[in-house]
Parts: C-alpha cells; sequence; structure tokens
C-alpha cells in the first residue's frame, strides 16, 4: 500500500487541530468567564475588607455571571458594571453557589444587600432603587464582614480606588 505523504500529513494536521480546539475548550473551563480581576474594598465599621473581583461589563459576562461554577473562595467575587445607574435585578438561574449580592449606587455607597441568595433559583432579586453596579461574593460575607447598606465601595466604577 503506497500511500501519498501529503494527503497523510493533511489529515493529520486537519485531526490534530480538532483535538487541539476540544482541549482548548475542556481547557478554558466551558462557560464564558469574565476576563479580569481587580481590587475592590468595602469600608465598614469595623475596617476595610478587600475583594478580588472579576469584571463583568459585557452583555454576555453580565448574562453569564458566576452561572455553572461550582464554588467561590472567601475574598472573591465579580462586580457586574451597569452603567448608566438603573433599577438592577438579578436571578440565581443555573447558579450553584449560595450568594450575597451587594447593590452598589453611582456614588459608590452599598443601597442593599440581598443575603443568602438560594441556588438555582429564578425569583427575582431587585436592587428596590437605582445601582451602578452589583458585587456578588460567596453567602454570609456580608455577616462575616459586618458589610451594611450606606458602607462604602472603594473602585475606579466609583471614581476611587
Amino acid at each position: 500500500m503506497n500511500l501519498d505523504r501529503k494527503a497523510v500529513w493533511s489529515v493529520a494536521k486537519g485531526w490534530l487541530a480538532a483535538i487541539l480546539l476540544i482541549a482548548g475548550v475542556v481547557v478554558a473551563g466551558g462557560p464564558v468567564r469574565a476576563a479580569s480581576f481587580q481590587p475592590l474594598e468595602i469600608v465598614t465599621k469595623s475596617g476595610v475588607q478587600v475583594f478580588s473581583v472579576e469584571m463583568a461589563t459585557t452583555e454576555e459576562e453580565k448574562q453569564t455571571g458566576l452561572m455553572y461554577r461550582k464554588e467561590l473562595a472567601d475574598g472573591k467575587g465579580m462586580l457586574f458594571d451597569f452603567n448608566p445607574e438603573q433599577e438592577v435585578s438579578m436571578w440565581m438561574k443555573n447558579t450553584y453557589v449560595p450568594l450575597d449580592m451587594i447593590f452598589i449606587r453611582a456614588d459608590g455607597r452599598i443601597l442593599r444587600i440581598a443575603e443568602n441568595t438560594e441556588p438555582l433559583s429564578t425569583k427575582i432579586i431587585s436592587s428596590k432603587g437605582p445601582a451602578r453596579a452589583v458585587l456578588e461574593v460567596v453567602a454570609g460575607t456580608a455577616q462575616k464582614y459586618g458589610i451594611r447598606p450606606g458602607d462604602r465601595v472603594g473602585h475606579p466604577l466609583f471614581g476611587g480606588k
């Protein structure tokens, strides 16, 4: 059997490309994840709490959020930018980790906190007023660090750090 080397190499390159594409999707973790991490500070009565947050700024990032993730470490979170300030509604569809949702006004003050949200729920969680952003952190964070409405958030979205 005499095989043409160019034909064999062409087929092999095609298979290799397909394998690398599949491996890249698996390594990347499947669902879209926000690309950048930034520091965020919350000034509470008991001190300053620092978080490392993923930014959700594109429509795709905001729609996906923390969906499909099985864990979220303490001190980590996702910050959703809803500029301009507006009434914001969130839900927990396809979200496995219970969260605290911290609704933040354009001036960087916390408007409202929805604590210990129910995983996989389609119940609407409203900001109950105009919000510029929503910070999602693991459930229990607000209570653990004494985070309350009126506390100040330091991040470039709010004209600060």
